[in-house]
Formats: C-alpha cells, structure tokens, sequence
C-alpha cells in the first residue's frame, strides 16, 4: 500500500469547517507566545501601588514681617512658659541677653526654638514678669510672693544693668528700715504765753513738728494786758539716739525748753 504524504506547509492550516490540531477549535493559532521581560511602557498596564511614607514635621506659622523686614513680635519659651512681646520692648536694654538675642541675632548667643518657633530660655518664669515688665515700663514691681534677691539675680543674668541697681537700692532701703525697727517719737510739752505762741513755732526746727496746742484757760498780767497761757506738744522721730539717749538739740530747740520752764 502507498503511503500518503502531507505537506507540512498545508499540514497546519484548517479549512473553515474543519477541525485543526490544537486547543482552539475555529482559529487554528497555537498557544499565545510569552511576553517579552522588561518595563512596561507607559501608559499601558496598571501602575504599581504607591508607598505610602511617614511626614516630616514642618516648620512653624511663618512669622508676620514689619517694614524694616524683621519680624515685630516674639515669643519666648521661658521654662516652659510662653511670653509674647515686641522687639522693640527687648531693645530698651541694647547691651542685654535679650537684645541680643532676639534684635541683634547675635551669633555668640544662639539658642535653640521649639517647634512654635519659640525662643528657648532655661529660666525660672516666674521671675520673669517683673524683668518682661521693666522693660515695657520701666517700673519696678515686686509682689508679696516673689523674692527682691529672685529678681535681682534674674536681672543680672540678663544684663539689665538699670534694673540691676533698682533692685540693690530696694533691698538696701528694706534691709535699713528692718534693721531700725519701728519709729519712735520723743515728745516734748512747752509753756508758753499767747504774745510767744507765732514766735516759738516758727523757730521750731531740728526735726521738731508740731502736734497739740492746749489751752490751759488761765490768764495772768503781764504790765497792763491779760495774757493767756497754752501748753505746745512737739515731738521728734527718735533717730538721733544712742542706746536710748537723746542727744541734746541745738540752741534753738533749748530755747523752747526754757520758756516752758514755768510747767
């Protein structure tokens, strides 16, 4: 029997009712070849999901700039306490830590910010307000629970050399006034006839004031006119004394003593 041969170029091909070898049954392609390894051009597929990555946090509110291209305000973290103020409050003092640090921008003194933008100062705050105070007024003002030596010492450290020499001259006043105690008064009573009374308290003097006039309602001759009599209360702060002793007035206030000798 002859054998029948096929050509493989018709071998193949399938006609349009026919079956062809493979899995499809009307186009007679084989199976899809892979694609080709690499990038994939764009515009074509799907993208790749996006990572999403931690943020960094940003800057602080940008600061407000006057004309002069510096910024007004400033704020200070003190401590932990936060204090608002002017540049041009800090610049009263040009020669302070303030100034420099905050107008002048020193270089020798540069600090670190916080995340507000703050100035950072290791500072007691609470001493600060009477400091912040000074330089906005130019007043000293100490309450009951804040110690002179407190601001004193908060004074030096910011260069604040008026304020300095306020607070010296404050502890100085109170340390004399503690030191002398309470005030005492010494207090004299003089006689004296109605003509000497205008004569007598003008001539007043050493630290004499006046205090009472007494009418004593006697009257006596004095030639041919009736004079009546008073007694004159003057007292002295008692400052000029040594262990309790009084040291003797001047001639003037001698005076007074001898026309009230009569008493």
């Amino acid at each position: 029997m002859a054998e029948l041969q096929l050509d493989p170029a018709v071998a193949g091909l399938g006609g349009g009712g026919g079956s062809a070898m493979g899995d499809g049954g009307g186009s007679g392609r084989g199976p899809p070849s892979p694609r080709p390894a690499g990038p994939t051009p764009r515009g074509h597929g799907r993208q790749p999901a996006a990572v999403a990555q931690p943020l960094e946090p940003g800057p602080g509110p940008p600061e407000r700039t006057g004309g002069g291209g510096a910024a007004r305000w400033v704020r200070l973290n003190v401590g932990g306490t936060y204090f608002v103020t002017t540049r041009q409050t800090l610049g009263r003092e040009p020669k302070s830590f303030l100034c420099r640090l905050c107008c002048q921008e020193d270089p020798e003194l540069d600090s670190d910010k916080d995340e507000t933008g703050a100035y950072l100062i290791d500072r007691d705050p609470t001493y600060f307000g009477p400091i912040l105070n000074y330089l906005r007024h130019g007043k000293l003002i100490i309450t009951k629970e804040l110690a002179e030596e407190g601001v004193l010492e908060e004074a030096e450290f910011y260069n604040i050399a008026s304020l300095v020499r306020l607070v010296k001259e404050r502890i100085r006043d109170n340390e004399n006034r503690t030191s002398q105690g309470p005030v005492k008064h010494v207090y004299r009573v003089l006689q004296c006839q109605e003509e000497e009374l205008t004569q007598m308290v003008s001539t007043m003097s050493d630290g004499w004031k006046f205090e009472q006039l007494i009418s004593i309602g006697s009257s006596y001759n004095y030639g041919n006119e009736d004079q009546a009599e008073f007694l004159c209360v003057v007292s002295r702060e008692l400052n000029n004394s040594t262990n309790g002793i009084v040291i003797e007035p001047s001639e003037k206030a001698k005076i007074l003593q001898e026309r009230g000798s009569r008493m």
